[in-house]
């Protein structure tokens, strides 16, 4: 397993964490409120799946950055 894969799996659920919460506030303001029972489970797999890409992504700043900052 990649460096890269074990920094994205630690971070993983913090970044779903995050737009789980951040979609939850939108969704209860929004005029959806009514039906956010009936969207929660939709809610939880789009978060899900959109966090997958995020935290690779960020994996690769912060390995990018350890690896700038013990280059120098």
């Amino acid at each position: 397993m990649s460096i890269r894969m074990e920094i994205a799996l630690v971070i993983y659920m913090m970044v779903q964490g995050l737009l789980f919460g951040a979609t939850l506030v939108v969704l209860l303001v929004s005029p959806f409120a009514d039906d956010a029972m009936h969207l929660m489970p939709w809610l939880v797999g789009v978060t899900a799946l959109t966090s997958v890409p995020l935290s690779w992504i960020a994996a690769q700043r912060l390995l990018a950055a350890t690896e700038l900052r013990y280059a120098a």
